[in-house]
């Protein structure tokens, strides 16, 4: 048994606490609102993220990040990626002994176009940094918690760590993976977000599967681009943290970034979409940051580039649509 702290109390973390929790681990969840906190320990529901759904008694929460992370071996982040930097100051105040540090969230900050372990390593010493693990891959919340089917991957620079934290989580239900490749396996979990949004706006304009589809698998071909340019392996982004969370954000009705993309075409401003939706849209903050380090790489990313004007300004969807179906003719693969 491993004692753990999940840092994030929405969904996903309280998801993944359930997982922990029924693998036998002692589950310490930390939430900023005192409400869902007392809601845990004294109901075992989280009824805000997850209606419903009954969590293992076993997982205790915690408004005190000291007392939730006092003797764990391990912590698991999961909050939005803005947050992220806060989260990583306040645990450098009151980490004492070495940790693993796992995080499950999907982003890349904008200004500095850093992915998640980027910004673990810059803020947290390495005298208590023992490992950086990503978890990522193709998972809604909602249905972890109902114990449906789920597969994801587990990617560290150390294999130790990746198969540690791997055997955390793994059981009937929830199957994972391990890989090496951290920086193609947080490249897949952001940019898929952005395409997320693509085809939420595709749904939202009536252009049907034709266009959904093609509109996915360009997106992947532009995630791939840049993903490659950065130093990724190709076949990661071909895998469950790129192709496989791609095609499930894209389609599913869980998606938030989906859901955002289809009120803006169905005409919504971007600010009213955020209210709507009431939890952060990962995809409207990696679209800015995919958007800016496209341009500093070079890489071609048309679709990228017309979802953040939409999204920033305010350019009329179906424009936007009719630029990408008019560009100069393209070889979908190079002549050998």
């Amino acid at each position: 048994m491993n004692r753990i702290a999940v840092i994030g109390a929405g969904s996903w973390g309280t998801a993944l606490a359930m997982v922990l929790a029924d693998n036998g681990h002692e589950v310490r969840l930390w939430g900023h609102s005192p409400l869902t906190i007392n809601e845990i320990n004294n109901n075992n529901s989280n009824k805000n993220y997850l209606p419903s759904i009954k969590l293992p008694k076993s997982i205790k929460g915690f408004t005190s990040l000291q007392q939730a992370i006092d003797g764990v071996n391990s912590i698991l982040i999961v909050v939005p990626t803005k947050a992220i930097r806060e989260i990583l100051i306040k645990l450098k105040e009151i980490i004492k002994t070495p940790v693993t540090i796992i995080h499950a969230s999907k982003g890349i900050e904008p200004k500095t176009f850093k992915r998640v372990s980027e910004i673990i390593n810059e803020i947290l010493p390495n005298d208590v940094l023992k490992d950086i693990v990503v978890l990522s891959g193709p998972t809604h919340a909602e249905e972890v918690a109902l114990k449906y089917p789920t597969t994801i991957t587990a990617a560290s620079n150390n294999k130790f760590a990746s198969e540690f934290t791997q055997n955390l989580f793994m059981n009937s239900y929830f199957r994972v993976y391990n890989n090496n490749d951290i920086l193609g396996v947080e490249l897949g979990g952001a940019l898929k977000n952005i395409i997320a949004l693509g085809a939420g706006i595709c749904d939202g304009l009536g252009y049907g599967d034709n266009a959904k589809a093609a509109l996915v698998t360009r997106g992947l071909s532009e995630i791939t681009r840049l993903g490659c340019e950065m130093g990724a392996n190709p076949l990661t982004l071909l895998g469950l943290a790129g192709a496989g969370d791609l095609i499930v954000t894209c389609n599913s009705k869980h998606s938030r970034n989906w859901q955002a993309g289809y009120q803006i075409g169905k005409g919504s401003n971007i600010e009213d979409v955020q209210n709507n939706i009431g939890m952060v849209v990962e995809g409207i903050r990696s679209t800015e940051a995919a958007y800016h380090l496209a341009k500093q790489l070079g890489v071609d990313m048309p679709i990228t580039n017309q979802i953040f004007e939409i999204v920033f300004c305010s350019k009329n969807p179906r424009d936007a649509v009719d630029f990408l179906m008019n560009r100069e003719g393209k070889r979908e693969i190079a002549y050998q």
